[in-house]
């Protein structure tokens, strides 16, 4: 890697989970709640350099993070940041700008953090026991530590049991839409039980605690679960361990037609300007698939196990880990980094669509070895989050500026369904919609 590449070189410190660390560039006052204020009329002071950063004496283990040169410029002009999730070490990172074009890095502790919904003013990760939502409290002219454009707060947790959640959506009725991947059914929360089950394979003869097929991405269309991707289509117990190097699987649930099957543990399918993309993460590619043949054609190589997959503005955004046991045993992705004279990568790398070209990417080189999902935040600018159990948890009251009505009467109307009070742009809250829609 050319020296001129590199952006900045940060040192994570990486602590127990039930320790907090605030962002890499602009640290919160320990136990202080985050200040909030509107936007400066002029540039407000420098923040804090790395250098000067408390940061304890005590390191458990260190992560090195480096950018490419132009990642800054790019998410300014796609007016976006990035969210991405490590269940490894159990962290969501929110990326963002600074005003001075440096990386901002945030991060915050979720247990197993492993699927990850990213909206302008909602986030929703899913964690070992519960799939939290996460919103911002900031009004457009108002910022957080003088720099944060977004800051979102932990404000529901509907526990679900550990389910392996993998990738999860919302639908066009707000009901929060994941995948059960221990039970290999798409699932959506309830108010009472741990899940209520919308969707499974044919070939899954019933749900149980088993992870047969490890069925773990989904991609919507229109509102609605098209497809899903599934290592194999066993129905035995962690079967799909057995064959993970080949005849993995994109079902089409509307008619539960097997769209390919000739792929190699493959995730995160996705729709996009009419073609669908997905991760052939045993070899290493970025593909987009043929849906009515099934033929692939492969449109970019990244040198680690995909897994987690963005696209907005022709760019696909996908995480890449490294191997857990030192090799991507039995896996032809391990030839096909061989093969090109590389090495293994963890982080994120941002595709060119049209030319298959790497156009951006972070690298984490250290302690964290695994991603999991990646999601994008339209319109943010530098994005930060309060963790759970934390002193700036307890300490950031937000208050609604308007007052609730003493009853709901004289707002609903008595044949309206409750979901009539939520507008299409802003989805119902998955505790909310699972058990008022249909």
């Amino acid at each position: 890697m050319n020296e001129d590449n590199r952006v900045s070189s940060e040192q994570l410190t990486d602590k127990p989970a039930n320790e907090e660390r605030p962002g890499l560039v602009v640290q919160n006052n320990a136990g202080a709640a985050p200040e909030i204020a509107p936007v400066a009329e002029k540039p407000a002071a420098r923040p804090a350099t790395p250098a000067e950063v408390n940061i304890e004496t005590q390191q458990v283990q260190t992560t090195k993070i480096e950018c490419s040169r132009g990642l800054a410029d790019w998410l300014v002009m796609n007016n976006v940041s990035l969210a991405f999730t490590s269940y490894q070490t159990g962290q969501l990172f929110l990326i963002g700008a600074l005003p001075d074009k440096r990386i901002s890095i945030h991060q915050r502790n979720f247990v197993r953090a492993m699927g990850l919904i990213s909206q302008p003013d909602r986030v929703y990760v899913a964690s070992i026991e519960a799939i939290w939502r996460l919103e911002n409290i900031l009004r457009r002219h108002e910022r957080a530590n003088q720099h944060f454009d977004r800051l979102f707060v932990p404000r529901n947790a509907q526990i679900t049991g550990d389910l392996d959640v993998h990738e999860m959506a919302v639908d066009k009725h707000g009901r929060l839409i994941f995948v059960n991947t221990k039970y290999s059914c798409l699932a959506t929360t309830n108010l009472v039980h741990s899940f209520r089950p919308i969707w499974k394979p044919k070939f899954i003869s019933k749900l149980a605690p088993e992870d047969r097929c490890h069925l773990n991405g989904m991609a919507m269309v229109a509102g609605t679960p098209k497809y899903v991707t599934s290592v194999s289509q066993s129905d035995l117990i962690n079967g799909w361990r057995e064959n993970r190097e080949r005849g993995g699987i994109i079902i089409d649930i509307e008619t539960d037609r097997i769209v390919t099957d000739e792929l190699s543990m493959p995730h995160s399918p996705r729709v996009a300007n009419g073609a669908l993309y997905v991760l052939d993460s045993g070899r290493g590619y970025i593909a987009r698939v043929n849906e009515m043949n099934g033929k692939k054609e492969n449109i970019a190589f990244c040198p680690g196990f995909l897994r987690g997959l963005s696209i907005w503005n022709g760019h696909a955004i996908a995480t890449v880990s490294l191997p857990r046991d030192g090799s991507f045993k039995n896996l032809e992705l391990e030839d096909n980094v061989r093969a090109r004279g590389g090495v293994p990568w963890c982080g994120i790398q941002i595709v060119d669509l049209r030319t298959g070209d790497i156009v951006q990417w972070i690298r984490l080189d250290g302690f964290i070895k695994e991603l999991f999902d990646v999601g994008v935040i339209p319109g943010s600018r530098c994005p930060m989050a309060l963790g759970i159990g934390t002193p700036e948890v307890q300490q950031t009251i937000s208050i609604d500026p308007e007052m609730a009505p003493i009853s709901l009467d004289t707002v609903l109307s008595p044949k309206a369904p409750e979901t009539k009070q939520f507008a299409a742009k802003d989805p119902v809250p998955a505790e909310s919609a699972s058990d008022t829609v249909a």
